[in-house]
């Protein structure tokens, strides 16, 4: 509830700064100081837009031609996209979103979602041939990742087209093998279903493609012409699996796996190295070092300007956080199977380990099913709230009642 209260409120704040900053732009035609509500690049983009696009414009223009035929069927895009099509509607349809890809001129070649979200989406033509680069349509997600090569977030009001108030958008650019922008995945939806975690997810889908763009035909993803299958177990255990190999990794190494693994952007070296190591003093050989060990296990398989895997990875944490966001509380409390790396003092991984452990529980104890407390409160003992919320939704002659009670006791005792 008090989630949603804050969304209205933000919602509101922007309304008020659109209502007020729009037309000063109108005639000023330059980024003038304002509230905080609103972020510089959303206003700069509002400056741009304004040369071409009315924000009272009810839907996106059409690509020439009204048709993207022969442009998904020829697109690098359609083979990956397709090979991942399945899980993006499972997402969309659970999570309410509309999912969807453009080409690299913004112009939207393939959606999915469930009836209701895309026949809203159809409404402003966020559908095949609508165009959403910013000359066309102005301040958005899609134009945003577009000009900027890196993910974006545009929210209700942010959004210069008053026909887009009412949603809220993420959206990833995805990159061909050589360092182009193909064009980029968003997912849409209404702006009282904004959630940090959904970023995480169109990211995640977006790596995936990439590394569908690297394993298609012409592609050479190895020395033995396949792509490598790469499993990590990082919550509770701790392993990771190659072509069904173990492989032995360095605590370290390890590390650096699962942080690339949540964050397929990827890393600078130096944002690399705070999360491993914060303030130590450790030498640019030493973390050097680790990171071509970790590329020789995976065969190459981790960029190295700015790093990040360049072979998909299967990983339980973003299993998890990908249930979390399509609302599915099931699911993540399956894959959850202990803290992340419980071992390991490393910044980065202690935040994310917080962020899983917080996101898991919160969605627990907003759960009626006494299994997900259960089955939560086997990883988190000490956690008297878990198991309170465990009593409270087992009936009263279950025999359960046992277990969370017993939990209970100990967690009180502590």
């Amino acid at each position: 509830m008090s989630e949603h209260v804050g969304l209205r409120q933000r919602r509101a704040a922007l309304e008020g700064e659109w209502a007020r900053r729009v037309p000063e732009l109108k005639t000023v035609r330059r980024v003038l100081p304002g509230d905080a509500a609103l972020r510089r690049e959303v206003t700069e983009s509002w400056v741009r837009s304004l040369d071409s696009v009315d924000p009272q414009r009810d839907s996106a223009p059409t690509s020439e031609g009204g048709t993207v035929g022969s442009g998904w069927s020829g697109s690098l895009l359609r083979g990956p996209v397709t090979a991942l099509a399945d899980e993006m509607r499972s997402i969309a349809d659970d999570a309410g979103f509309v999912a969807a890809v453009t080409d690299e001129s913004g112009t939207i070649l393939w959606t999915c979602g469930g009836r209701v979200m895309r026949r809203r989406a159809e409404r402003v033509n966020f559908a095949p041939g609508g165009r959403w680069d910013e000359p066309a349509m102005g301040t958005n997600a899609l134009s945003l990742a577009l000009r900027t090569g890196r993910p974006a977030t545009v929210f209700s009001a942010e959004h210069l087209v008053a026909a887009l108030h009412g949603w809220v958008c993420y959206c990833a650019p995805i990159h061909a093998p050589d360092g182009r922008i193909l064009g980029v995945l968003d997912l849409s939806t209404t702006w009282d279903r904004s959630h940090p975690l959904a970023m995480s997810t169109v990211r995640t889908l977006a790596a995936g493609i990439e590394a569908g763009l690297r394993t298609a035909p012409g592609a050479l993803p190895g020395q033995d012409g396949r792509a490598s299958e790469v499993r990590l177990s990082c919550l509770g255990s701790e392993d990771v699996v190659r072509d069904g190999a173990l492989l032995r990794l360095r605590p370290r190494q390890l590390e650096i796996l699962t942080l690339l693994a949540l964050e397929p952007d990827g890393y600078s070296p130096d944002r690399l190295r705070e999360a491993l190591y914060g303030d130590r003093p450790v030498t640019a050989s030493t973390f050097k070092a680790e990171v071509s060990h970790l590329r020789r296990a995976l065969g190459g398989a981790v960029a190295t300007r700015k790093y990040a895997l360049t072979t998909a990875v299967t990983c339980d944490a973003v299993e998890v956080l990908r249930a979390l966001e399509r609302g599915d509380t099931e699911t993540a409390v399956r894959h959850y199977r202990g803290p992340l790396l419980p071992d390991s003092e490393a910044p980065g991984i202690v935040a994310w380990r917080e962020h899983l452990e917080v996101a898991v529980r919160e969605a627990v104890l907003a759960s009626a099913r006494p299994e997900h407390a259960l089955r939560f409160g086997e990883y988190a003992p000490y956690d008297a709230a878990v198991h309170e919320h465990a009593l409270d939704v087992l009936g009263t002659h279950d025999v359960r009642r046992g277990i969370a009670a017993g939990r209970l006791r100990t967690a009180l005792r502590a």
